[in-house]
C-alpha cells in the first residue's frame, strides 16, 4: 500500500476538523477526498504534505512513516495557486522539478513533453505575468506532475478551467492513474470526481 492514513486527528483551538481519519490510496488508485466547506479536506491534503503536523494519528508511505525525504515522490497541486510571476513558464517548471530531485537534463525533457502534451509548448519561454488564467492553471498543474510522482495530490484542479480543458485535465489523470500514480482529488466538479474516483472518502 502506498499511502495509509491511520487514525488521523487535528483541531484548530476547540473545532475537531479530522476525528480519528483512516484510509488507505494504493498505486493506480483515485481517491475522491469529499465533504462540504470547511470538513476538512485542505487540512487532509496538507497533513499528507508535511504542511500541517496532526494532533494524532500516523501516515504511512510505502510502508514507513512519512518523512521529508517521501515529499520527492509526491506532487501537490494547492488550491491556492502560486506561481512565480516573472520567471518564464519553462524555466519555473524546470527549476521546481530540480527540487525534486531531477537533474537539469531530465527535468526539462520531462517539462517540454508535458508542454508539449498540454498544447502549452508556444508558451514555454513567455513570462508567467504574460500568460491567461488558463494557462497560468496548465504550467501548474505540469510543475506538479514533471518529477513524476508516486502519490499526486489535488486540490480543485479543475478551478480556472473552461469545459475543453478541464476535459483535458481529467484525460490527464485518467493517464496518470493507469500508468500507477496514486492519486489523492479533492473537487467540487461531481461530474469529473464521477468518472475518476475509484473509491472515496466522505469528511
Amino acid at each position: 500500500m502506498l499511502l495509509e492514513v491511520q487514525e488521523i486527528s487535528k483541531s484548530y483551538g476547540s473545532q475537531r476538523v479530522l476525528d480519528g481519519l483512516s484510509f488507505t490510496a494504493d498505486s493506480g488508485e483515485v481517491v475522491g477526498i469529499l465533504g462540504a466547506n470547511g470538513a476538512g479536506k485542505t487540512t487532509l491534503l496538507r497533513i499528507v504534505t508535511r504542511l500541517l503536523v496532526p494532533d494524532s494519528g500516523t501516515l504511512l508511505f510505502d510502508g514507513h512513516p512519512l518523512c521529508q525525504d517521501d515529499l520527492a515522490q509526491i506532487g501537490y497541486l494547492p488550491e491556492e495557486r502560486g506561481l512565480y510571476r516573472h520567471m518564464r513558464a519553462g524555466e519555473q517548471v524546470v527549476y521546481l522539478a530540480r527540487l525534486k530531485g531531477l537533474s537539469h537534463r531530465d527535468a526539462e525533457a520531462n517539462a517540454r513533453q508535458w508542454f508539449d502534451r498540454l498544447g502549452a509548448a508556444e508558451w514555454w519561454s513567455r513570462p508567467v505575468s504574460r500568460l491567461s488564467k488558463g494557462m497560468q492553471q496548465k504550467v501548474q498543474f505540469i510543475a506538479t506532475v514533471a518529477h513524476s510522482p508516486r502519490l499526486l495530490i489535488l486540490d480543485e484542479p479543475f478551478s480556472g478551467f473552461d469545459r475543453d480543458n478541464a476535459a483535458l485535465l481529467q484525460r490527464e489523470i485518467q493517464r496518470l492513474s493507469a500508468d500507477g500514480t496514486a492519486i489523492l482529488l479533492s473537487t467540487h466538479n461531481s461530474e469529473a470526481a464521477t468518472a475518476l474516483c475509484t473509491k472515496t472518502v466522505q469528511l
